[in-house]
């Protein structure tokens, strides 16, 4: 019993060392400012998006087959397509976010997608820097350190550990 307690403090000392490094390597950048009226925005798109369904393609909860990424229903009896009270609600311009923070991430800044060092030069001052999901740790690092001396603001630093 005491042998498994020190490996669990020895993994949990190691992953605070991980993450110290981490940090170290992403502290000092600037994070892009936002107004008041984005921030009111975003609270708006918060509550909009708590009140929106899950839209789900007509028949998927009755076929396997069929998935439930959304399709429009086009049957010429289609009960979905007609809106009939107690069928699944269709997509609508009226759950659309608010125009000025539509495409913006839920901190309310515009991402730039990054894959390699080189990518880090198109990056605008007012864009945040998010790392692809495919990059890995070598690129990662070479990624953050130009990102620090940049002054980006990355969003998933991820573990890069030493």
């Amino acid at each position: 019993m005491a042998s498994t307690s020190t490996n669990d403090m020895k993994g949990c000392r190691r992953m605070i060392e991980e993450e110290q490094k981490t940090r170290e390597k992403t502290e000092a950048v600037r994070i892009p400012e936002i107004s008041e009226e984005t921030t009111r925005q975003l609270g708006v798109r918060r509550r909009q998006k708590a009140k929106k369904p899950e839209f789900k393609r007509q028949g998927s909860w009755r076929y396997k087959r069929v998935k439930p990424s959304w399709r429009r229903p086009k049957g010429i009896d289609s009960k979905m397509r007609l809106k009939l009270r107690g069928r699944p609600k269709s997509v609508e311009v009226g759950y659309r976010s608010p125009r000025s923070i539509r495409g913006l991430n839920s901190s309310g800044h515009a991402e730039a997608l990054v894959f390699n060092v080189g990518d880090l030069d198109r990056v605008r001052s007012d864009q945040v820097v998010r790392i692809g999901h495919v990059v890995g740790r070598r690129k990662r690092l070479a990624i953050l350190d130009r990102a620090k001396e940049l002054e980006l603001f990355v969003v998933n630093t991820g573990r890069v550990g030493s």
